[in-house]
């Protein structure tokens, strides 16, 4: 006997849930392919800034991991089924995936362009979060678009003279 899904009374509506829980998958999608870059240039970086870039990479791949985690839950709290293979980030992402190892400050220009993809994802939400008067939603895009983007002026510093 299949148990009928109780109906989500949460004050907003059942467009808007589905509209915001849209927007948080693609979201999802941008920080878990920003998550697996960071990882992956972590794993992989070399040269003379090794051991500074190693460890930045491990500190921002932590935070994005548990960020993830508090998107997709997002999502369920809204009443839908958070995205989570890699054929649905790949459908849904705006970053695309880097080809290769490659070197040390491609590294950190990679991850500049997409912590700013990234916050241009959460940012695009707003609006629409803000005419339901979604402030949960709200409060974890603007905690997000904290983090990306002083993580991206933290990366371009590198790339200065």
């Amino acid at each position: 006997m299949a148990v009928k899904p109780l109906k989500i009374d949460i004050g907003l509506t059942e467009k808007s849930r589905a509209k915001i829980a849209a927007g948080l998958s693609g979201l999802l999608a941008d920080s878990y392919t920003l998550y697996l870059m960071t990882h992956n240039f972590h794993w992989n970086v070399k040269g003379p800034m090794f051991n500074s870039l190693h460890q930045m990479f491990m500190t921002q791949y932590s935070e994005q991991w548990t960020a993830l985690d508090q998107i997709a839950e997002r999502i369920r709290a809204l009443g839908y089924p958070a995205p989570g293979t890699y054929a649905q980030f790949a459908k849904l992402a705006t970053i695309k995936e880097v080809e290769g190892v490659p070197v040390a400050l491609d590294m950190v220009r990679h991850l500049v362009a997409a912590q700013e993809a990234t916050a241009r994802t959460a940012r695009k939400l707003l609006p629409v979060v803000d005419e339901a008067d979604d402030q949960p939603t709200a409060d974890l895009l603007t905690q997000r678009l904290d983090v990306h983007e002083k993580t991206a002026w933290m990366l371009r510093s590198l790339l200065e003279e």
